[in-house]
């Protein structure tokens, strides 16, 4: 198949090939999950950068061979997991972290009163250095390869409630350091996007109850062996691979951990 056009032989959005060779049994995807993959492989290769509008529904079906309707709910997959966006009488855009609606998509902390109150993030240290043994293993990464470390804290009305440590491959992250970061204005995840081309599409969290540590409890102001909720995200980008490991400690006196299910 040419990689911008999908078979529409089957009605039932199905390849019409035969068995394969040997009697192995093949693989059938709907028509519409052909699109998604190649939309979603331009993503991918930049053809349509964050924050850009994409070809219209009606363009992208002449452009793949297939029906307004597949293609449509191609696109409706790809906006329920956040990677484009619908705009009413506007089109369809790449999703972005710069977005007010992304600014609490992976911080899901909330103040009791269920209001999304705004943080400012302070830059303790960012240091390049090997990559411990299990950082490599989450981070699909040979043992001692370059990694970056940032630490910060995050304070919500003043008060500080979070402490990050964050990990990312040195390998596509050259050039970061805490001078840079300090010096953009925006998410940390935006400056991933528009800096160094990596976006962060979705992430696999740990909670846990832990006790502070003395070094943790002395960073984030609560008594040593405070109770504290620990948070280990491991984020991926496009073809699920693994591009950001954060490990958080968050105090949530006067705040919960929100998570919606479906």
């Amino acid at each position: 198949m040419n990689p911008n056009q999908a078979s529409a032989s089957n009605p039932n959005g199905q390849s019409g090939d035969g068995p394969a060779a040997g009697g192995a049994s093949p693989t059938f995807s709907p028509l519409y999950q052909q699109i998604k993959g190649l939309i979603t492989q331009s993503l991918e290769s930049g053809e349509w950068k964050p924050g850009e509008i994409i070809p219209s529904e009606v363009e992208l079906a002449v452009r793949y061979k297939v029906s307004q309707g597949t293609v449509r709910k191609a696109i409706d997959e790809l906006a329920a997991e956040n990677l484009l966006v619908r705009r009413q009488g506007k089109g369809t855009f790449v999703a972005t972290h710069n977005e007010d609606r992304a600014q609490f998509r992976f911080l899901r902390l909330l103040a009791e009163d269920g209001a999304e109150h705004p943080h400012i993030s302070k830059l303790l240290e960012c240091r390049r250095l090997r990559a411990p043994a299990e950082i490599a293993r989450q981070l699909d990464l040979k043992p001692a390869d370059p990694v970056v470390l940032i630490k910060r804290l995050l304070q919500f009305d003043g008060v500080t409630t979070v402490l990050d440590e964050i990990w990312l491959p040195g390998a596509m992250f050259r050039g970061l350091t805490l001078e840079r970061l300090s010096e953009y204005k925006g998410p940390l995840y935006a400056m991933f996007e528009a800096e160094f081309g990596t976006r962060m599409i979705r992430a696999s969290e740990k909670i846990r109850a832990v006790a502070a540590e003395p070094a943790v409890a002395e960073l984030l102001g609560v008594p040593a062996a405070f109770p504290l909720l620990s948070v280990e995200r491991v984020s991926y980008t496009y073809g699920d691979r693994p591009v950001e490991v954060r490990r958080g400690w968050y105090v949530t006196t006067g705040y919960y951990y929100q998570n919606d299910l479906s």
